[in-house]
């Protein structure tokens, strides 16, 4: 089953939720925010007892919040993330917009990002191997999400300029990142692996992935073309939920995820760590060697530069560089 591929809608849906993703994906939102906002709009709903949205108000939306606050100890960013969703769905959806707010506000404070010293990187990454050691290698050495290293494909990965480029990313936007130089034979290689792969897959018949954006229509063989195959191809064929071909999607990220958190254990690496401390610790070591914030945002893929300020929090010898007196010679 692939998990990150939106499903077929019906041409002219009449259940709720389909015209609430139909207007979803009219607005080109990526489809993690759909996921997202029908999640939080259906804890909403059954959180008033199955109350259609369109007979409440903002009455109700206040004691939604509040109860993610005070009953639930969610997290300022959760709250935040909930809140969006409903405004999308009465300003948008609804055409309701909801008045000033007032309800109790989360605070759980938000808490300091969990970075790897470069030592214990490289434990980690020793302790890896095949597609998941090149992820990660990816996410230390190019500061990419675990999805955005496992979505890419063949023609995202430019030598002559020696960059990545990420496509639909957080907030489905794209972004290019630096391509380090350790990463172009390996990456030579994985992508000399998955045309060989690709080659197999069209002589037994298929060989065609999934096209975002409705590009098949424009490109209606581009799916079957070497620069569109998914550099992490899984291992097995899947059967595209929309339009019920049999492709081969790339390595869902739960494997990855389960490899790099038992390749952290065996590392003895002692911290509350996953495959994201990765992207954190590329951000830490750019602004330990003296790299510009604002670089780093754009790297990163950050709309807001405050969010990357929080790395200035971690960067080793914590307290902003201080050496503490205890540390001079007595």
């Amino acid at each position: 089953m692939i998990l990150d591929v939106p499903p077929k809608l019906p041409d002219n849906p009449t259940r709720f939720m389909d015209q609430l993703r139909t207007l979803i994906r009219s607005r080109n939102m990526a489809y993690k925010t759909e996921q997202t906002y029908c999640h939080w709009i259906k804890r909403f709903i059954r959180f008033h007892g199955m109350q259609h949205p369109s007979a409440c108000s903002a009455k109700e939306v206040e004691q939604f919040l509040s109860h993610l606050a005070v009953q639930r100890n969610n997290s300022v960013s959760t709250q935040r993330t909930a809140l969006n969703a409903l405004v999308f769905l009465f300003r948008e959806f609804l055409e309701q917009p909801l008045d000033e707010l007032s309800f109790e506000m989360a605070r759980k404070p938000r808490r300091l990002p969990t970075v790897f010293t470069h030592d214990e990187a490289k434990a980690v990454i020793n302790g890896l191997e095949g597609a998941p050691q090149l992820v990660a290698r990816l996410m230390y050495g190019s500061g990419l999400r675990i999805n955005e290293a496992l979505r890419l494909r063949v023609k995202d990965v430019d030598f002559g300029m020696q960059q990545i480029i990420v496509r639909s990313g957080k907030g489905n936007k794209d972004r290019t990142t630096l391509l380090p130089d350790s990463l172009a034979e390996p990456l030579t290689l994985q992508i000399d692996a998955c045309l060989v792969q690709h080659k197999k897959d069209l002589a037994g018949g298929h060989g065609e992935v999934y096209m975002p954006f409705s590009l098949n229509q424009k490109y209606p063989s581009g799916g079957k073309e070497p620069a569109w195959q998914y550099l992490f191809p899984a291992a097995k064929l899947s059967m595209d939920p929309r339009s019920g071909v049999l492709r081969r999607h790339h390595l869902l990220d739960r494997g990855v995820q389960r490899a790099i958190g038992l390749a952290i254990r065996e590392a003895g690496v002692y911290k509350q760590a996953n495959s994201h401390a990765f992207r954190h610790s590329f951000a830490t070591r750019l602004l330990e060697n003296g790299y510009d914030i604002r670089t780093i945002q754009k790297l990163l893929g950050h709309a807001d530069v405050r969010t990357t300020e929080i790395y200035t929090h971690v960067v080793r010898k914590g307290g902003f560089g201080v050496r503490s007196p205890i540390d001079e010679a007595f």
